[in-house]
């Protein structure tokens, strides 16, 4: 029988990958019975995952973080800002595990203006822009999304476990008081993947996540050496940080897009 956390990532996961599902179709597609199904809607709905009807349930819109190529152009000076910030913290003879996000794009794009850094990632924008700068670049395989251009699932995490590196560099979908999360399960486990085989961790992430709950856990507050954002914590969430013992470094946005 599948964790409650696991078969509600699935309802999300078999949701996104077309159109709304029916009750009997999730309850047969998980081994489940439709009051479980029903149970777990009831809990993703409460937390805007998804939107239910009579009968079945269908994302809401937009759903999680929104289409890639969307967020790629959302909060641009504040990514900037983070990414060059960020990479100041790397130098020559350093090991990074990179994940995928719009933010990790930024930040290899200023990792790539750097030298002598070798980077584990399982995104492929990311791989070749650091490759092409003359950096070492390792591209994890797996399953192929092109949306983002990365590769998922069981093979990019057993992949992951083959490398061992000084540092994990990675973007979220939510950060609050309780730890780091995010909004897909695929993405989730590959994070933590990278987080067990890292000796610290970095997150980057613009405001917009700071405050907000995801569906699933990519690690304790106390796993984050730092925090690169683009403005201070709340007086909610600053407390918690601190207590975590977590280096917050924050890189203001320039006043004219870069």
């Amino acid at each position: 029988m599948l964790r409650p956390e696991t078969r509600r990532g699935r309802i999300v996961d078999l949701l996104r990958a077309g159109a709304p599902v029916s009750v009997d179709t999730l309850a047969a597609a998980l081994a489940a019975s439709r009051e479980t199904v029903r149970r777990d809607l009831a809990d993703l709905a409460r937390q805007g995952l998804v939107r239910r009807f009579h009968g079945g349930a269908a994302l809401p819109e937009p759903v999680g973080e929104g289409a890639f190529q969307t967020r790629l152009a959302e909060h641009p000076r504040e990514k900037r800002a983070i990414g060059r910030r960020a990479a100041a913290l790397f130098g020559p003879g350093d090991t990074l595990f990179v994940d995928t996000g719009t933010t990790s794009v930024v930040f290899a794009e200023e990792l790539a203006r750097r030298a002598g850094l070798t980077v584990v990632t399982n995104c492929l924008t990311i791989a070749q822009l650091v490759g092409g700068s003359g950096n070492g670049s390792f591209m994890i395989g797996g399953e192929y999304r092109d949306a983002a251009a990365q590769t998922l699932g069981p093979l990019a995490v057993e992949q992951i476990a083959r490398f061992h590196a000084a540092h994990a560099v990675l973007t979220v979908g939510a950060i609050d008081p309780v730890g780091v999360m995010d909004f897909d399960l695929a993405e989730t486990e590959v994070a933590r993947a990278m987080i067990a085989q890292a000796v610290t961790v970095t997150v980057i992430a613009d405001s917009s996540k700071l405050g907000r709950r995801g569906l699933f856990e990519v690690c304790t507050l106390a796993r984050v050496d730092r925090l690169v954002i683009d403005r201070p914590a709340d007086r909610v969430l600053a407390p918690a940080l601190q207590a975590a013992g977590i280096e917050v470094i924050v890189a203001e946005p320039q006043a004219t897009p870069d």
